[in-house]
Parts: structure tokens; C-alpha cells; sequence
């Protein structure tokens, strides 16, 4: 379910801590565990990873460290065998600034604590308050589809339920971020919460979300960089002509996007490196197949590396990708990924035959429904 939350946040406030310096403190509390049960920290900051882990005795652990210039979102993991991070699947979420920050749960599982203790997390805890419609609705997709038999799976009632609760997730999510942002224009929360939409939303429903943060947090530095992102969104807001661009494709032939003029053409950026995508490719094949011959094809454009080109050509030959492929295999420095904005994979955009953009990022059934209704329009114009 690609638009649900990675992890359930229920997080109540604790009180705010003081802290010298940069320094931060993580101190949290898990019934009564004690070894061999550790607790693990993973965040990204700086262009650096960080992991760091630590023992619980009498389920107290604690972690220290220095915090980064903007808050970094961060995951602890909790395992009760202390086996490793990759074998747990107990996590909770949090924001690693400067303070002290808590995580208090009365026992098992730790996505069930509480937290607290910086702006940031407290912030976090009040959006998790208005999102929780959201939530509850993430976790009853996610024992909808685990109590599910393979039949039951791919029965079209089956499917039909799990798209309406993605639908009502997706509406819920959604109101809740615009009430918070709206109510917490300099909490940089608010900052992140806008950010992370501009994967899924287009430039006329995030410009708007960004209008009401802060002065302050747009002339951040982060914010800054975000100001320079919107303006390549704006360029391939739906509505607008699609940049172009020629790149070479597998055997080196140079093509155009202005080839395919006169098609609805699908721009695919992928990678066979990225996992979700290659995920996606049997519905795109399925979609592709169904379509073709109604005046419908894929363009794809990888972001592989120049040392992958081989990697390349298999993912496609594997995948069955029987469409052009295009790509300069300068990985994120690809000249499609740029002119589109494009900051995470995979990401589509449909283009009319004008090469105008009048759809993004559709999948599976979105992207089959959303072609049965135009080509359908498109052939009743020219009857």
C-alpha cells in the first residue's frame, strides 16, 4: 500500500528537558526487560548514517550523541532476543535534536510508546493525536491483508475493500497534515510534513501547503533548497508541457520524448537496483499489454549507474519490459531525474499525445483505470 505510514505513531507528550550544547539524550523505559533484549537507534544526518545500540537493564536504556543542525528523523528498534536490528521488527519513530528526548512504554512492543521531551517530538506527538483516523485505518489494512488466504487476495471484492480503505487512509492523512501545518506554521514538523508530500502530491496542492509555513522555516537553508525543488515541480505540474529531453537507449540510439508525439506515452524513471520498482514492473507489463495497440506506450528511463548498463539490460530482459528504454546512467544526476524534480523512484508521469503532463505517479489499478478513461474519451472525440 504505497501511500501508507511506515510506522504507527500513538505519542504522547512528555515534558520539555534542558540539555547543554548540541548534545542529545534519548532516555527510555520498557517494563521491566533486561538482557539479552537491546534497543537500536538508525537515523540519517549530516550525508552520513548513523546506528548505535544499546542494553536494557530493568527496561531502562539510554543513548547519547550529537545532534545534528536540523532535527533528523530517526527509527529505535526494539529486540528482545538482542540479536540485530535487521531480525526485529518493533520500532518506534522519533526526531533526533538537541534535549532530551523520552520513550516511555509500560511493556511490549515499543511502537505502542509514548514520547517526548523536544519541540520537535512533542510537535510530532500532537500531529499523531489528529492523524490517528489515519492510522487506524493503516493498521486495519494491514490485518485485513495479513488474515487474507492467496483466494481471498485475488478476489475482485477483496481488492475493491482494500482500495476503499486506502482511499478513506489517503483522505484522513491528508486532513490531518493541513490542519497541523495550518496550525503549526513554524514548527519544523510542519516543514517536513510538506516536504515529504511533494512525492505524491502535485505542485497545485503542495505550493499552497508551503504558502502557510513560517518565514523563518522557508528561509532556512532546508527551506531554501525546497523553494529551488517547487520550481521544478511547477514545470511538471499536471497541465503543463513536459520538459524535453534525448538521451540514449540501450543499443545507444539517440530518442526523443518529441518522438512519441501523437501517443499518450507513460515517462517511467526506474532503476534495477530499486526494489519497489522492480515490483511494480508486472502491472506496468500488464498495463502495457492491455494498452498497446489503443495508441498508448512507455518511455523508461533509468537512473542506473554507468558501470551498471548490464544490470540494465537484465532487469529489463527479466522484467519483461518489451517498451523503449533510455537512460545516461548517471544515476541521480540523471537529466530527466533534474529537469523533473524527481527526488525518489519509481515515479511516473502520463503524457497526453501533445506531450502535455495529465497524470503522475499512477500504479496498478489507478494507472489502468485512469487509461480506460481517457483513451475511452480520446476515441469518442474521433467518432
Amino acid at each position: 500500500m504505497k501511500k501508507f505510514l511506515l510506522a504507527i505513531l500513538v505519542l504522547p507528550v512528555y515534558a520539555m528537558a534542558q540539555n547543554n550544547g548540541n548534545d542529545f539524550t534519548i532516555k527510555g523505559k520498557i517494563g521491566t526487560l533486561s538482557a539479552p533484549a537491546k534497543v537500536y537507534l538508525t537515523y540519517a544526518a549530516d550525508n552520513k548514517r548513523f546506528t548505535d545500540s544499546a542494553t536494557i537493564n530493568d527496561g531502562r536504556f539510554e543513548f547519547k550523541g550529537k545532534a545534528p543542525e536540523t532535527p533528523a528523523q530517526a527509527y529505535v528498534v526494539l529486540n528482545s532476543d538482542g540479536n540485530g536490528m535487521a531480525k526485529a521488527k518493533d520500532y518506534t519513530q522519533i526526531y533526533i535534536e538537541k534535549g532530551e528526548i523520552s520513550i516511555n512504554a509500560a511493556a511490549e512492543p515499543i511502537s505502542k510508546a509514548t514520547i517526548g521531551g523536544t519541540p520537535t517530538n512533542i510537535d510530532l506527538s500532537a500531529f499523531n493525536k489528529l492523524n490517528k483516523p489515519a492510522t487506524d485505518l493503516n493498521e486495519q489494512y494491514g490485518n485485513k491483508t495479513r488474515s487474507a488466504t492467496d483466494a481471498e487476495k485475488a478476489s475482485p471484492q477483496f481488492k475493491a475493500e482494500l482500495a476503499l480503505i486506502e482511499k478513506r487512509y489517503s483522505e484522513a492523512s491528508k486532513a490531518a497534515t493541513l490542519q497541523f501545518i495550518k496550525t503549526h506554521s513554524s514548527s519544523y514538523l510542519s516543514f517536513k510534513l510538506t516536504t515529504d508530500q511533494a512525492y505524491s502530491m502535485d505542485y497545485a496542492e503542495i505550493a499552497p501547503l508551503y504558502n502557510e509555513l513560517s518565514p523563518e522555516l522557508k528561509s532556512s537553508v532546508a527551506g531554501q533548497r525546497f523553494t529551488g525543488q517547487l520550481e521544478k515541480m511547477k514545470k511538471v505540474a499536471i497541465g503543463a508541457m513536459a520538459p524535453a529531453f534525448t538521451l540514449p537507449d540501450t543499443a545507444g540510439r539517440q530518442v526523443s520524448l518529441s518522438d512519441f508525439r501523437g501517443k499518450y506515452v507513460l515517462v517511467d524513471l526506474w532503476a534495477s537496483w530499486c526494489g519497489p520498482c522492480r515490483a511494480e514492473n508486472p502491472n506496468l507489463v500488464r498495463t502495457y499489454n492491455k494498452y498497446k495497440g489503443k495508441n498508448f506506450t512507455i518511455l523508461g528511463v533509468s537512473l542506473d549507474r554507468a558501470d551498471d548498463k548490464a544490470k540494465w539490460e537484465a532487469a529489463i530482459n527479466k522484467d519483461g519490459l518489451t517498451w523503449t528504454h533510455v537512460s545516461d546512467l548517471k544515476f541521480w544526476q540523471c537529466e530527466v531525474a533534474l529537469a523533473y524534480g524527481v527526488q525518489a523512484i519509481p515515479q511516473n508521469f502520463l503524457l497526453d499525445p501533445s506531450g502535455k503532463i495529465v497524470a503522475k505517479n499512477l500504479r496498478g489499478e489507478e494507472l489502468d483505470n485512469k487509461l480506460g478513461e481517457i483513451l475511452v474519451q480520446s476515441s469518442s472525440k474521433h467518432n
